[in-house]
């Protein structure tokens, strides 16, 4: 049995409580730990650090935030996008403020300014609830991106009304700006998504956590047992919104590096709602396989695209022979809707892609992104009518049929 959680006792509570009590778990955090801090950095490209390994982190970190408050305390929230931009332009207005400042401390302080607008905010939570407060924080949302656009001053009257973010260094290097090199910004994007990962992992396993999820299963019933459903909504936002502020701090001084009003628009935050969805809400690695899978289909879809299957030697052989195997290792997780959806899912795509690589087809850039339109809009319906727990749940799928493998039942 690869997972084998019998006879792991625990003789304390504050064992019990520990962030990976499981020993297979604690083993397999320090193989992503060493991937993402030593064999990433060794071996990937420029192209690999900006279009995968950066994005994936912050719009992970992103969707944390509204994971936060949507999955953990069940509050509808729009306005990510905004909360996002409040903090790149806090930070931006700093680091020229204060140049002498640290970039790493200006990026966290940076969710603090994110974090006083989402409670303000976040006030109308406390008479209303669902589709109204998603409509009061799309309100937000226009406001905030209005404010971006009309105050000069945050862009420091650039008569282009962009920020453009400068040449920052630490310890005599750059970490930012033109002149940083990725592998240098990844590192910085690593070490802070890694510190409000734990921060967050440790918040929904505590207290808060849990006055979070009583709010949330039923507000009535947790304040007749005494929980005060004020500070619970309010720190729901504050904690939200910090988290998304540095998320957007992160987005334009370590991947952007520059950014109009308009990018933290709409769209942007149904990016990354549509990532806390797919990666499942109430769940804190959700945020990273929801966030792999939408920064990374498109990514695949324009390599595959020109690609010819039967060359050994280019990635489509390898992407036929990953879809077989995940198709076959998906029919053997879970023997039921979800499994054989997602089976019969990957072998069709299997099918189709190799019938037009054998017939010599190709598939343009403009087609491409209308495919990646439908991927994505497929599987939130998917998620939300079939699996509403996302991608997470197959994770925990994968750890039931690991502890009694090789035996059926």
């Amino acid at each position: 049995m690869l997972y084998r959680t019998a006879g792991q006792f625990k003789t304390s509570y504050n064992a019990d409580q520990a962030l990976f009590p499981i020993k297979q778990d604690a083993f397999l955090l320090g193989i992503i730990l060493i991937l993402a801090w030593v064999v990433f950095p060794l071996t990937a490209s420029e192209f690999t650090f900006q279009t995968l390994l950066i994005p994936i982190l912050i719009y992970a970190l992103a969707a944390m935030g509204l994971n936060i408050l949507t999955g953990f305390a069940g509050q509808l929230s729009l306005g990510t996008g905004a909360f996002m931009g409040v903090g790149a332009y806090a930070c931006y207005k700093m680091v020229t403020l204060f140049p002498w400042m640290n970039p790493i401390v200006a990026i966290l302080l940076s969710g603090v300014f994110s974090a006083g607008i989402g409670v303000a905010f976040g006030v109308p939570s406390l008479r209303i609830k669902g589709f109204y407060l998603a409509i009061a924080t799309l309100a937000a949302q226009f406001f905030l991106v209005w404010l971006f656009e009309k105050w000069a001053w945050l862009y420091n009257y650039n008569a282009s009304g962009a920020i453009q973010v400068p040449n920052l260094e630490m310890f005599g290097v750059f970490v930012s700006g033109p002149q940083a090199a990725s592998v240098t910004e990844y590192y910085i994007v690593l070490f802070v998504v890694s510190l409000l990962t734990m921060l967050c992992i440790n918040l929904t396993r505590g207290n808060l956590g849990r006055t979070w999820k009583a709010t949330r299963d039923m507000d009535i019933a947790a304040e007749l047992i005494g929980i005060n459903l004020m500070k619970s909504k309010l720190t729901a936002f504050a904690v939200s919104s910090y988290v998304v502020g540095v998320a957007g701090a992160l987005y334009v001084f370590m991947w952007k590096g520059a950014a109009e009003p308009n990018v933290f628009d709409i769209p942007l935050s149904f990016q990354v709602l549509f990532i806390a969805i797919i990666g499942g809400l109430g769940s804190i690695m959700g945020n990273y396989l929801g966030a792999i899978l939408i920064v990374g289909l498109p990514v695949v879809l324009n390599v595959v695209a020109g690609t010819q299957v039967f060359e050994i030697s280019t990635p489509s052989a390898a992407l036929l022979v990953a879809l077989i195997a995940a198709a076959t290792f998906l029919f053997w997780v879970a023997r039921n809707l979800w499994g054989m959806g997602a089976a019969i899912g990957f072998g069709a795509v299997t099918l189709i892609y190799g019938y037009a690589q054998l017939q010599g087809f190709r598939i343009d850039s403009a087609l491409i992104e209308h495919i990646n339109v439908m991927i994505v809009g497929a599987l939130i319906i998917f998620f939300l009518i079939i699996e509403p727990h996302g991608l997470n749940q197959l994770w925990r799928l994968i750890r039931e049929k690991l502890i009694i493998w090789p035996f059926p039942h």
